[in-house]
């Protein structure tokens, strides 16, 4: 599986609109967006007792790992698995579509279906399930602005409204309750494969501020 480089930025709301104002000028928004420009996304994060995703983010260790459960536009009817994996300073990710009765199955833990499923993404989940003792742990909500470029396989997005449903797993829930993740207002990533065309470089630029490690998953942990 190839790997990609991903670059991260926490943005001010100041830096977020001149930014955006710039990408809308030069670049095209993703064709699978609608009339809007951006779609919702709901993730339910799975980690160990020890929490070992959440530390090996924080203390940045070399390779590691992560599960979480996905779905778009509060669609419940199109969910998916995915397995997000970072090795020195490339990223890799694995998907697998799931049934909401299946996800309904792993959030009430009956995870006995799982090893006999036909998915390596779903029988590896399994087996990290009963291994480490993965369990749901929060649900992270936000709105994405995403922008591409062929040259390179560049994406860009742009994630605002940052919201954590504190410590409920309750995924299906489209009125849950949620409340903002501090005060990281935007969160830029940058996602390329070989390289990085030069005036796309240029473009994201603002002014001294470096690539951090901010982590959606990380805000939204410190509430709960």
């Amino acid at each position: 599986m190839k790997g990609r480089h991903e670059l991260k930025h926490s943005l001010n709301y100041l830096d977020y609109i001149v930014l955006r104002k710039k990408l809308k000028l030069v670049l095209p928004i993703d064709k699978n967006v609608g009339e809007s420009g951006e779609y919702k996304i709901r993730s339910l994060y799975f980690d160990t007792p020890k929490d070992s995703a959440l530390r090996e983010k924080i203390d940045g260790v070399n390779y590691r790992e992560k599960f979480r459960i996905r779905k778009y536009n509060d669609n419940n009817d199109f969910v998916k698995l995915e397995k997000k994996s970072k090795n020195n300073n490339l990223t890799y990710k694995k998907s697998e579509v799931l049934k909401r009765e299946e996800v309904e199955k792993i959030i009430a833990g009956d995870f006995s279906w799982m090893s006999k499923s036909s998915s390596p993404l779903v029988v590896e989940f399994y087996s990290k399930i009963n291994g480490k003792l993965l369990r749901p742990k929060t649900i992270v909500d936000y709105y994405r602005e995403p922008f591409v470029y062929p040259a390179g396989n560049v994406r860009i997005t742009l994630d605002r409204d940052i919201r954590t449903a504190l410590q409920s797993t309750d995924f299906f829930n489209d009125d849950l309750p949620t409340i903002s993740a501090g005060d990281e207002v935007v969160v830029l990533e940058v996602k390329y494969d070989e390289f990085l065309p030069s005036f796309i470089s240029d473009l994201i630029q603002l002014g001294e501020r470096k690539a951090s490690a901010c982590s959606k998953y990380a805000n939204c942990r410190i509430y709960g």
